[in-house]
């Protein structure tokens, strides 16, 4: 599925990558307000789902092969953020949706399973 997917599912907006959605396949996410939980898991998750808008969720995106996050429950970063992730070429977007609704929609549209073999969207 690519981030343009992602973002109608989602009814999402764009605060940086327009240019990369349509290109930028993702196969798995990760919901998680704690970078901690997302450092645990596998490389390679493609997509944050997160309500925290701080730097460190962007370093911590790039430290993980994350090419996009979508801040939920309408969150918007500062723009030293916005600006931070189009440094890194990683997609944000935001929804009005909170976490849990967010990742049972990306489920049903086929987004589910990580690199582990396990479940993570």
């Amino acid at each position: 599925m690519t981030v343009g997917e992602v973002r109608n599912i989602l009814n999402a907006g764009v605060l940086c990558g327009q240019d990369l959605l349509d290109v930028t396949e993702i196969k798995s996410a990760c919901g998680a307000d704690m970078m901690s939980d997302v450092l645990a898991f596998v490389k390679d998750q493609g997509m944050l789902l997160t309500g925290l808008t701080n730097p460190q969720v962007v370093r911590t995106a790039e430290m993980m092969d994350i090419n996009c996050i979508v801040f939920v429950r309408g969150k918007t970063p500062d723009p030293s953020v916005v600006r931070l992730a189009d440094d890194k070429r990683i997609i944000l977007l935001t929804t009005e949706e909170r976490m849990y609704p967010a990742c049972g929609k990306l489920y049903r549209a086929g987004l589910s399973e990580g690199s582990s073999g396990k479940a993570t969207a």
